[in-house]
């Protein structure tokens, strides 16, 4: 046998045995447990629940067991169009967060670069920013109806200034060296900003991001809630109107895994997109 064909066949082994190394390593024995213990924990719980609403200790009424709100999915789905208003629901989150991502980030970027802007607009945000946003809800549907604009507009209320103010934080924290060298370099405005201002700023914006891809759907649930013809918001409202309690705790599981997933998706774009652009 060549020298070639036995580094070649050597190769697989080597991958296997290094597979074999980090899946006996004592981190991944840990990561294990916990998972089988996360996993044990969570069957327990709902064992509990089943035992206690199945045995009368708790009344259906103010708990549904596992297994109702597991035979409450088809009724919401085909009888009352859960798939609908998950849409109109998805799509009021997915606008009014797209709106403060974009105006909060530019607003927070003009207010990062210009120090005088800062020192003018700043206190006004920082009041408005205050104003609990659940309180004017009812003033705002007023002024907007129930129609999907007013529920776009108060998510857009619930994002926007925590991405000013993060994406301002996270422009102050650029490293003064780094604008000195680049200036010395003869780097242009534009450059600067796009190569080591904004760079630098990612991890802040994307810390909010985070924080407020699960308030935006908040926000749009209490719009709903308060107000609407249609939605998940609309669809708990008359669920609890009811006392229908399988479906309200089948409706909170659709909106917990929607939050669940969509944080996870963000962490992965942050991790296969915005850092590889920071350290570009």
């Amino acid at each position: 046998m060549s020298l070639t064909s036995a580094f070649e066949t050597s190769r697989p082994l080597s991958a296997r045995s290094q597979n074999a190394g980090r899946f006996a390593s004592p981190q991944w024995a840990l990561f294990s447990w916990l998972r089988a213990g996360q996993f044990a924990l969570a069957a327990v719980i709902l064992l509990v629940i089943q035992y206690a609403v199945d045995s009368g200790s708790v009344k259906q009424i103010y708990l549904a067991s596992p297994t109702q709100i597991v035979a409450a999915f088809p009724r919401l789905l085909f009888e009352n169009n859960l798939l609908y208003h998950l849409y109109i629901t998805l799509s009021e989150a997915l606008l009014g967060f797209a709106l403060a991502l974009t105006l909060g980030v530019a607003t927070g970027v003009a207010m990062g670069l210009f120090a005088k802007a800062n020192t003018f607009f700043g206190p006004f945000l920082v009041a408005m920013m205050a104003i609990p946003k659940v309180t004017i809800i009812p003033l705002l549907t007023l002024y907007l109806g129930i129609g999907f604009s007013h529920k776009v507009f108060i998510v857009f209320l619930f994002g926007y200034f925590i991405f000013v103010f993060n994406t301002i934080a996270g422009i102050r924290q650029v490293d003064e060296k780094h604008l000195k060298v680049a200036r010395a370099f003869g780097a242009s405005r534009l450059q600067i900003v796009t190569k080591i201002i904004l760079p630098s700023a990612v991890p802040s914006i994307m810390a909010a991001v985070r924080l407020e891809a699960a308030m935006c759907l908040v926000a749009a649930l209490f719009a709903e809630i308060v107000a609407s013809k249609a939605g998940l918001g609309n669809m708990l409202n008359r669920a609890v109107g009811v006392y229908d309690t399988a479906s309200v705790f089948a409706l909170v599981a659709t909106i917990t895994a929607i939050a669940l997933v969509t944080v996870s998706l963000i962490n992965l774009l942050e991790k296969r997109v915005f850092l590889r652009w920071k350290y570009v």
